[in-house]
């Protein structure tokens, strides 16, 4: 097995990279002279980075390489001949309902293994994180960002509609008007105010965000995993349920962990 320092570097294709230390797996972004611009094939290697993970692996840090995080999709994908190997956006558009359907919801994949209730995934977020590149920082839990950070969703500018599931936590983060207003009006949110309305957990001088990454890491390690796991099962569930069904969910998650403490669990 190839090493990168001292991870062990598990795959590197199609602008993505996946190297594992211990409980700690990085997915970094490797196509630094594009801004990280997205593709279909980098979200065909992002979903192999969720379904290659070992077991041992607690936390998922997302980083892109070089200035940007991610500038969002490759406009290569809205030109007639699209992407080598692949259907162009205008062909998928001439196809059925079913058949768009059944595509998009390939590409979702890429953006949905980052909230596992196994997991902990945080996106270490600078420069550019625009369009695809910011739904790709909503998939994960926590986001730490550099202070030269700008998040936009400029899809509704192209006559498109958010749809790499960044719609669901971004309305979570900061309620349905100012989620409105952000992707109507396609604007940037800076450092600032994402970490005062919740988009990001901290905000951090670019040189130190990957130590800030690091620390929180460490953080979330220092807890089992297991009461980790049910905590945050039970936080995401939590919107969908009653006060009161909340509270039967935590009753029911808690007598698991003090039977699992005792030596009873299954």
């Amino acid at each position: 097995m190839t090493t990168l320092d001292d991870s062990e570097l598990v795959f590197h294709k199609d602008g993505v990279r996946l190297t594992v230390e211990d409980a700690v797996a990085t997915v970094t972004l490797t196509n630094p002279a594009k801004r990280n611009a997205q593709s279909p094939a980098l979200w065909r290697a992002l979903t192999e980075a969720g379904r290659s993970l070992p077991g041992s692996v607690r936390v998922v840090v997302l980083r892109g390489e070089g200035q940007s995080f991610s500038a969002g999709l490759d406009r290569q994908a809205f030109t007639p001949e699209g992407f080598d190997g692949e259907p162009s956006f205008l062909d998928l558009a001439r196809g059925s309902d079913a058949d768009l359907d059944a595509v998009i919801a390939e590409y979702q994949e890429a953006f949905t293994w980052w909230r596992r209730s196994d997991l902990v995934s945080i996106a270490a977020v600078q420069g550019h994180a625009i369009g695809a590149g910011f739904q790709l920082a909503l998939a994960c839990d926590l986001r730490v960002v550099a202070e030269d950070v700008q998040f936009a969703m400029r899809e509704t500018s192209l006559g498109l509609v958010p749809d790499l599931t960044g719609t669901h936590p971004l309305v979570s983060l900061v309620g349905y008007a100012r989620a409105l207003e952000i992707c109507a009006t396609g604007r940037f949110v800076h450092a600032e105010e994402a970490e005062r309305i919740g988009l990001a957990n901290l905000s951090v001088p670019a040189d130190e965000l990957d130590a800030a990454v690091r620390d929180l890491g460490a953080a979330l390690l220092a807890a089992p995993r297991d009461a980790v796991t049910e905590t945050k099962a039970l936080l995401q569930g939590a919107s969908g349920r009653s006060y009161e069904e909340q509270r039967v969910a935590e009753r029911a998650a808690q007598a698991r962990r003090l039977r699992d403490l005792a030596g009873l669990g299954d």
